[in-house]
């Protein structure tokens, strides 16, 4: 333990404010026995504050270990004429629990941004667009492969949506040969294209 001065008679006690002031300026110089009474004081306090920022008592002790050691490397840092000990070590307790909550979130972010990317099925859209312009071509050659009512058939009935009684009005044909002409096209057409039955 640090023995500190002894106050004289008549003068008051100092402030324990004061007291931990004068225990960080024996910290910088190295005193173990200080810094024991430091880390005494203020360990609930640091640890409190760390686990209502965090709100997770693992990472809460985590934090408040990094804040007592910090304390203990920058004691020297510490001066009195800007605020008291006690603030200035709760100070870089706050922002200690405050940057861990950023890093765990950042971490956090990281890791679903990962799992989603690795879920996501790559999607080859110049693939895609070949693809298709390739089997629209193969359609085009089909469809030439076919004859001119047949040709007229499907593309009234498949592209225009016209029902086989309005095609064979449109093609002025009877509705047996329209209907006729569409399988013979449609069997063709699904043997052209290479799809099997």
């Amino acid at each position: 333990m640090v023995t500190l001065r002894s106050v004289p008679a008549g003068e008051p006690e100092p402030e324990p404010a004061d007291r931990l002031g004068r225990l960080l300026d024996h910290c910088a110089r190295g005193d173990n026995a200080a810094f024991e009474q430091v880390y005494d004081a203020m360990a609930g306090p640091v640890l409190g504050i760390a686990t209502t920022v965090v709100r997770n008592r693992a990472l809460a002790e985590e934090v408040a270990q990094e804040v007592l050691v910090e304390v203990w490397r920058t004691a020297s840092r510490y001066q009195p004429e800007r605020g008291s000990a006690r603030g200035w070590i709760m100070t870089i307790a706050h922002r200690r629990a405050v940057d861990r909550v950023r890093r765990e979130q950042a971490d956090s972010d990281r890791e679903d941004r990962v799992a989603r990317r690795d879920d996501e099925r790559p999607y080859d859209h110049v693939a895609d667009e070949v693809e298709t312009t390739l089997e629209r071509e193969q359609v085009r050659r089909c469809l030439d492969s076919l004859t001119d009512l047949q040709r007229e058939s499907v593309a009234l009935a498949y592209y225009d949506g016209y029902t086989y009684r309005e095609v064979a009005q449109l093609l002025h044909a009877p509705l047996g040969t329209v209907k006729t002409r569409l399988r013979d096209g449609l069997v063709r057409l699904r043997d052209c294209m290479g799809v099997g039955r």
